[in-house]
């Protein structure tokens, strides 16, 4: 059989499609999907730990207090502005009295004219009083006079009548005294409610304080129980804060705290843990603490501002410590990728307290001294190709 001769230019072609099939296959290998994965990795070092727990909140007054009149009305004047600082009982706003004045006025002259009465039925009562005393003494004549025949016997059941209406007159005295000193005291009452109402309706303030809030402005028509004027105790100001329920559990009244205020420029200002509280929110799943300051900052901070809580714990410790990013998750069990002889093996992990330096203890599953992988920019496998980098690009 006659073989076909190749040409030299069949040659060529076959050739350099030869060399461009080992360039792609090179460049696949070596940048491709192919290619190693860049892993950085750090090595599992034994040292003590200093836990700490990060949270954020926002400034509040433990004591707020609003103040406005008892009864619906017009504001007349406001005594304050925003910012006043006052003392225990000061003048801080007033009602409009609209007819108060001129009802305790009435009133005042309903108990004057009740305490006359009072004296003109304490007269008639004397004056009943003595026509009884004297009735009685002419009946007890007459009825000695009576056996004798000095008197009739008319004359002294006339007597007897008249002692008998002496004392119904004194009765009827007394009777009055005793009304006219129950409209005094039913005046009287009248009174000094209305003057409670007039004083309710100076606004002033219960404790010294700060003004935060004027509510209202003259003029304005507000109903019973609505805040005219609202006040803090600047003294009273803490932090309400919120901590991520994982490792919450650490959290204990009397830790130490550090305050950094937004508006401080994240500036540090030593507190501590006043309380926790025992309700925690279950949509953001955090615990809540209240945090007081050790020493109040000046100028005060406003209320609402946000605010950074950082709790550092008791040092635990020396134990193996790995980075944050080295724990990954498979199948749900945290682990880290083990790096031995070019090779990876996930290895799982029993993880224990973390610091805010990116590292956390690690109790179960690596050893001191073998190397983790830190960083890689795509998902690690079993038997995925890798290749150690000092950094990561782009990183």
């Amino acid at each position: 059989m006659k073989k076909l001769p190749i040409s030299i230019s069949t040659l060529a072609l076959l050739g350099i499609g030869g060399v461009l099939l080992s360039l792609f296959v090179f460049a696949a290998l070596r940048s491709g999907p192919l290619a190693p994965i860049p892993i950085t990795v750090a090595a599992v070092v034994a040292q003590p730990l200093s836990p700490a727990l990060f949270g954020i909140g926002t400034v509040e007054a433990r004591y707020t207090y609003r103040i406005g009149p008892t009864v619906a009305g017009r504001v007349r004047r406001v005594a304050v502005q925003v910012g006043d600082l006052v003392q225990a009982g000061q003048l801080l706003g007033e009602m409009d009295p609209i007819d108060l004045d001129e009802r305790l006025t009435a009133q005042e002259a309903a108990q004057q004219r009740g305490e006359a009465e009072i004296r003109a039925a304490e007269a008639r009562g004397q004056d009943a009083a003595a026509r009884l005393t004297y009735a009685e003494s002419q009946v007890q004549r007459y009825a000695k006079l009576l056996p004798s025949g000095a008197v009739s016997a008319d004359a002294f059941e006339a007597r007897q009548q008249e002692s008998q209406v002496a004392a119904a007159t004194l009765a009827g005295a007394q009777a009055n005294l005793d009304s006219a000193r129950r409209e005094v005291a039913r005046a009287g009452a009248d009174r000094a409610g209305l003057g409670k109402q007039r004083a309710n309706l100076r606004l002033v303030a219960p404790v010294a304080g700060l003004v935060t809030a004027r509510a209202a402005e003259p003029g304005t028509t507000v109903v019973a129980g609505a805040a005219v004027v609202e006040l803090i105790d600047p003294s009273s100001l803490w932090i309400n804060g919120r901590f991520n329920q994982l490792g919450g559990g650490a959290l204990a009244p009397g830790l130490a705290a550090t305050i950094g205020l937004r508006s401080r420029g994240g500036q540090a200002a030593p507190g501590k843990i006043l309380r926790l509280e025992p309700l925690a929110d279950p949509v953001t799943e955090e615990s809540l603490v209240k945090v007081v300051f050790a020493q109040l900052p000046q100028p005060l901070p406003g209320i609402g501002e946000l605010a950074e809580i950082t709790v550092t714990l008791p040092t635990l410790a020396a134990c193996p410590v790995v980075p944050n990013a080295s724990v990954q998750r498979s199948e749900g069990r945290p682990g880290v990728w083990v790096y031995e002889a070019g090779r990876l093996r996930f290895a799982p992990v029993k993880l224990g307290a973390g610091d805010l330096d990116g590292r956390i203890q690690v109790l179960e599953g690596v050893k001191v001294g073998e190397l983790v992988v830190v960083y890689s920019p795509r998902p690690l496998k079993e038997g995925s190709r890798v290749k150690l980098v000092a950094q990561q690009p782009g990183v």
